[in-house]
């Protein structure tokens, strides 16, 4: 496994063009910001840089041992697409790390948003491909208005916005089944999850009522469709600090 550095940028070009991500880093430098609700200052390009490198990272180890991981990074990066940052997401990171892992050889990938949000920009990024399933499970109805059930994302993406306040059953089924039916006739070569922690009960900003063991069930479950397939997560959103703690740490322990 080769370490990416921190102040390497050049795994972000897989997804973004390098003139986006060097008007991120001036931005950042200007304490200026670089898209809607995405608020830069100074110490954002090092830490998106810091991002980059985890996850990177994170992905070699599951590609190398057929392993899970889990890269706790910030920013999140799910509503950024390839030329717009919103959402307190300036560049994709998931996008990031299933292009690094396509030209690594796994060319398959199914990438799972559990985050409150839909994953709009992630949409964006993989909408049409062949060789990548999308599955999003958001509320219904909010930010960022997008991810209804007909859009399809040419084909390949399969969207559940769900009404809040539901039995967290009622979400857990849910996500699971749009997982069986995008994969039924699709096996991957990698799975990556979008892995936010909004969806839990009491997050401020979402209504979803999910709790850490059901966290532990999808990751469970996914282990035991594809047991030797590697498995990567990246944090995207979450903003009640222990509610986060306890979600993280679930998904973790599944993992292991």
């Amino acid at each position: 496994m080769q370490w990416c550095e921190p102040g390497d940028a050049s795994p972000l070009t897989l997804v973004h063009p390098a003139e986006w991500i060097y008007t991120i880093a001036q931005r950042a430098a200007r304490s200026e910001d670089a898209g809607e609700e995405v608020p830069m200052v100074p110490a954002s390009w090092p830490a998106i840089l810091a991002a980059t490198s985890a996850l990177i990272t994170a992905t070699d180890h599951a590609l190398d041992n057929r392993a899970r991981s889990f890269a706790a990074v910030r920013p999140p990066g799910h509503h950024a697409s390839v030329r717009r940052a919103m959402g307190f997401c300036p560049v994709n990171l998931v996008a990031v790390a299933v292009a690094h892992a396509r030209r690594r050889g796994a060319g398959r990938a199914l990438v799972i948003d559990w985050d409150v949000h839909h994953g709009n920009g992630t949409q964006d990024i993989v909408a049409g491909e062949p060789l990548t399933r999308f599955v999003s499970m958001h509320q219904a109805d909010w930010y960022p208005g997008t991810g209804a059930a007909s859009d399809d994302g040419g084909g390949n993406c399969r969207n559940l916005p769900m009404q809040p306040g539901l039995p967290r059953s009622d979400y857990v089924a849910a996500l699971w089944s749009a997982i069986e039916a995008v994969t039924r006739d699709f096996s991957p070569d990698a799975v990556f999850i979008s892995a936010g922690y909004d969806a839990m009960a009491g997050d401020p900003l979402g209504g979803f009522t999910l709790e850490p063991d059901d966290y532990a069930t999808w990751i469970s479950r996914l282990a035991d469709r594809w047991p030797d397939t590697p498995l990567i997560a990246t944090l995207e959103g979450g903003y009640a600090p222990e509610r986060l703690a306890e979600g993280v740490a679930a998904t973790v322990l599944a993992m292991s």
